[in-house]
């Protein structure tokens, strides 16, 4: 259960903007939730900030005029990408300009097992070529060796990037970076093919106008596949770029559009970062970076459906290589269930495809929870991926456990590193040691909800209004609402019971709520249930008629109390890890057996996850971990099974009787509160 967070909005502020605008009400209400004031501070979050001069940008001119030369006296360029879709799309839009122009030009994009970045032995290739001048898009920023390389072999360097220097800058005769600390742009949060898409504009004299048309869709592309914060210079980028790349007449796009699905669809941000993202970054995962750039910079529409094609085959290959590391790693858990336990879900195996290992992390950490480290045993030497949750940071963590590693890099939220595959144990018990000493209660994945509905705030109209505050993405995300006890009236497989919907009762309203990824079987609810959900909302048209449809996020059965459930699930992961609680605990977790028999008989009457069986049960003497004790009783005398990975529990079905007072766990407690009243005593 994810720990909720629901905003009231500022009635006073909303009657304001409802006076001084055409918002409708729950738009304004929105608004009100994250922290505007005024007509003034709304007008300034939904609308698009126009683009800068792009001569803002330091050493912009110094690039241009090195460019422009070379571009004359017919010079060898390399653009230097990266294999995500940011350096896809930055080197595809970089390489065509000015391959318009006439330039001698080529590109170059590292494989994934050559790592991030530019490397010495590539540039060394580059140079044999005949290579005089390196442009890099996306990376370079920290390239100092590689830089002090290419002086040394006569080759010039301008590098472009959007991520945050060192205190030394590389050796060039440009470095563009928004993040330099004298820079003097006041725009900060390009992606790497925003800042290409700048250069382009300066090589223009400084107008957007041929850089948007041409490359707006592609800088659109990278920037909500690099999930920059969609504010300022960005929101133009995509509130633009959208358009563009519905219109796009780029034959790869136009292919891989209809690969995706998304033919005659309108196209969102969510469109591109879960469809087409996916399939241009699956190319540099299991493939190679250069088909997607083909694709990108294809113009022949055979080529085009066939590279497209193989991107596609690509990103199911993906799909299947996490689903086979996932069912590895649910083996795993089902088999020492303590794994779960740990603080933070520090989780190894051999030879996991290193490129995934990333999204197999944040897969696990909305299962679980909480912080997660994959990592994939590559002989020697071993690499990981970490993804943390609000208020446990990553990078923090990594740097603690510095000592281990061979070389780390990432943020709050995200990181990476290398480490010798026999130092995995150690480095586990550091990242432990890490959490233990910062966090006393560990953070949980979080949700937060811009309002609760109402049943009369759910209209087309009203839904409809929110449209005003697209695109969405991070930094402005798609509005999450809250609504309390609704009823489930049915409950449908779709897609062969991939997805389920549930038909609501709310509060007299009926609504539609989809659930992705989720069978009927895993949401462990039945028709009757009073659920309270966090839900996102979108209109859609049937048959000339508008209705409202729910896409749910988080849900839970009604009635179960957050903080009390949250302290009582971090109090039975600290028993079970053989930590200390306060004395006073033990008698509170303890069961009794006329506390055990209900529970059993609960159990017995149907099919629970431990959420589900606890707001079934839960009363004032049966918090979460007493509950959850009472399950491992169960599980100790062979009459319940648990699941740790789908957190399943359901009955033994004749098992034969059972004496509850031989149970370990009930007897270690019993002894632990004797002891505790025994002190008390003394």
């Amino acid at each position: 259960m994810k720990k909720w967070i629901i905003r009231k909005p500022d009635s006073a502020v909303v009657n304001a903007l409802l006076k001084e605008s055409d918002l409708t009400p729950l738009c304004a209400e929105v608004l009100s939730s994250r922290g505007i004031k005024n007509i003034n501070e709304a007008a300034a979050a939904v609308q698009a900030e126009e683009l800068q001069d792009p001569f803002l940008l330091r050493d912009m001119a110094e690039a241009v005029s090195v460019i422009n030369l070379a571009v004359e006296e017919f010079v060898p360029i390399c653009i230097y990408g990266d294999y995500d879709c940011d350096g896809i799309t930055s080197t595809a839009m970089l390489y065509s300009y000015l391959e318009c122009m006439g330039a001698d030009v080529t590109y170059y994009i590292p494989e994934r097992d050559e790592g991030y970045g530019m490397n010495c032995d590539s540039i060394r290739k580059l140079a044999k070529q005949g290579i005089k001048l390196i442009i890099t898009v996306d990376n370079g920023i920290s390239a100092i060796e590689e830089a002090e390389l290419i002086k040394e072999l006569g080759m010039k360097l301008i590098v472009t990037d959007h991520h945050q220097p060192g205190a030394t800058l590389p050796e060039a005769e440009a470095v563009i970076d928004p993040h330099r600390r004298d820079c003097p742009s006041p725009y900060k949060n390009l992606c790497g093919a925003g800042v290409v898409l700048k250069l382009i504009a300066a090589m223009e004299g400084g107008s957007y106008e041929t850089a948007m048309e041409q490359f707006g869709d592609l800088a659109a592309l990278g920037t909500v596949a690099d999930v920059v914060r969609l504010d300022g210079e960005n929101r133009y980028i995509v509130k633009n770029g959208l358009r563009l790349i519905e219109n796009t007449e780029k034959t790869g796009l136009v292919s891989l559009i209809e690969k995706s699905g998304l033919k005659g669809k309108k196209l969102t941000s969510h469109s591109i970062g879960f469809m087409l993202a996916p399939r241009i970054n699956a190319a540099g995962r299991f493939g190679s970076p250069y088909l997607a750039a083909k694709l990108m910079l294809s113009e022949d529409p055979n080529e085009s459906d066939q590279l497209a094609q193989e991107l596609d085959t690509l990103n199911s290959l993906r799909k299947n290589a996490e689903s086979d590391i996932i069912g590895e790693i649910e083996k795993m858990i089902c088999e020492d269930p303590s794994i779960i336990l740990k603080r933070v879900l520090v989780i190894s195996g051999k030879n996991w495809h290193h490129g995934i290992i990333g999204i197999v992390a944040s897969r696990l950490m909305e299962r679980f929870l909480k912080p997660c480290i994959i990592i994939t045993e590559e002989g020697e030497f071993s690499r990981g991926s970490a993804r943390g949750c609000p208020g446990f940071s990553v990078f923090k963590c990594l740097e603690y456990c510095e000592e281990l590693l061979e070389k780390f890099g990432g943020h709050t939220g995200a990181g990476g590193f290398t480490v010798k595959t026999s130092r995995l144990k150690g480095l586990d018990n550091k990242i432990q040691e890490y959490a233990r000493r910062i966090h006393a209660i560990m953070p949980t994945v979080e949700i937060t909800a811009d309002k609760q509905l109402m049943p009369q705030d759910i209209t087309a109209e009203n839904i409809d209004g929110l449209k005003l505050l697209e695109p969405f993405g991070e930094g402005c995300q798609q509005p999450v609402f809250a609504i309390a006890g609704a009823v489930i009236s049915d409950i449908i497989p779709l897609s062969g019971g991939v997805h389920t919907k549930l038909r609501l009762n709310f509060g007299g309203k009926a609504l539609d709520a989809l659930l992705f990824r989720k069978s009927p079987e895993e949401l462990f609810i039945k028709k009757g249930d009073r659920c309270d959900f966090m839900i996102t909302a979108e209109t859609s048209v049937y048959a000339g008629k508008k209705s409202v449809t729910v896409i749910v996020k988080d849900f839970r059965l009604s009635g179960i109390r957050q903080q009390k459930y949250f302290a009582a699930k971090d109090a039975y992961e600290k028993y079970r890890r053989g930590e200390k609680l306060p004395p006073a605990y033990y008698s509170k977790i303890c069961p009794d057996r006329g506390e055990l028999i209900p529970v059993y008989k609960r159990i017995f009457a149907g099919q629970y996850d431990t959420d589900g069986l606890y707001a079934a049960i839960s009363g004032e003497t049966m918090n979460f971990c007493k509950l959850k004790i009472c399950v491992d009783i169960f599980c100790e005398l062979g009459l319940v099974k648990f699941n740790p990975f789908t957190d399943e529990v359901r009955v033994v079905k004749g098992a034969p009787k059972a004496d509850i007072e031989t149970s370990p766990t009930l007897i270690n407690l019993k002894n632990a509160v004797r002891e505790t009243e025994a002190t008390i005593n003394e």
